[in-house]
């Protein structure tokens, strides 16, 4: 019989252990919390600067594209360098899905920024229609990407991916935006865009459901802004580009 309800069979340390670890998880829970909504709240305001693409001719951009990269991906990105400090101290995959999605916003205003015409360095001027890559992208943000090498903080492949679905429904809206504007060219090149980034998505094996529904759903911004490309050509609205002799 059991004397005073006490048992030698647990070792006490196993709570002592618990405790001590939950504690921590808790307070990098909440190191991580302030982190990323601080860096939520420069993308909201990057996005803010962004929204206004959609009333602005595409011959007047340059002016809020510098005010995109100063006052809304510099802070993005002083933000991301402090989450990748961080986290790094911890497993990734324990904890990426706290800032998955906030990394796929803030990959959505760079790769939406460059493509107007931003982001240009002088070795290479900003142009329109230039994707960036997945490695140009890690270098602007300072944080690796793909990493198989070693268990740090990094931009993934995914992330990615999900960022071009994002910025190919926000380009769709700017090309029926843009014809209201009277941008037709920019409508005409948002098209041929948006249609070779779905081809090329049809060359991806992609396992991951999340993924494979999202680039699923850009045929239908494909759609959308074909029907704007097909009303605009019965109207005769499209440019005529002269053969070159």
């Amino acid at each position: 019989m059991a004397g005073n309800g006490s048992s030698d069979l647990i070792d006490p340390s196993i709570f002592e252990y618990l405790k001590a670890h939950g504690e921590e998880e808790l307070e990098v829970g909440d190191k991580l919390h302030h982190i990323t909504s601080a860096l939520n709240r420069h993308i909201s305001t990057c996005q803010g600067f962004l929204s206004r693409i959609h009333s602005t001719p595409s011959s007047k951009l340059l002016p809020l594209l510098k005010q995109v990269e100063e006052d809304g991906i510099k802070p993005e990105i002083e933000s991301v360098g402090e989450l990748a400090q961080f986290a790094s101290n911890y497993p990734y995959y324990k904890y990426n899905n706290r800032w998955s999605r906030s990394i796929q916003n803030v990959v959505g205003t760079i790769l939406l920024t460059g493509w107007l015409g931003g982001l240009g360095t002088e070795s290479r001027p900003g142009e329109l229609g230039r994707l960036l890559t997945i490695e140009e992208v890690g270098q602007l943000l300072k944080v690796p990407v793909n990493l198989k090498d070693r268990d740090a903080f990094h931009i993934t492949i995914e992330e990615y991916i999900l960022a071009l679905t994002d910025i190919t429904e926000e380009l769709s809206r700017l090309a029926m935006n843009s014809v209201t504007l009277g941008d037709i060219d920019l409508t005409v090149r948002i098209s041929s865009f948006i249609k070779d980034l779905f081809a090329g998505f049809q060359l991806l094996n992609l396992k991951n459901d999340i993924v494979r529904k999202r680039v699923d759903a850009v045929k239908y911004h494909v759609k959308k802004v074909e029907d704007v490309i097909y009303d605009l050509s019965l109207r005769n609205l499209i440019p005529k580009h002269e053969p070159s002799s």
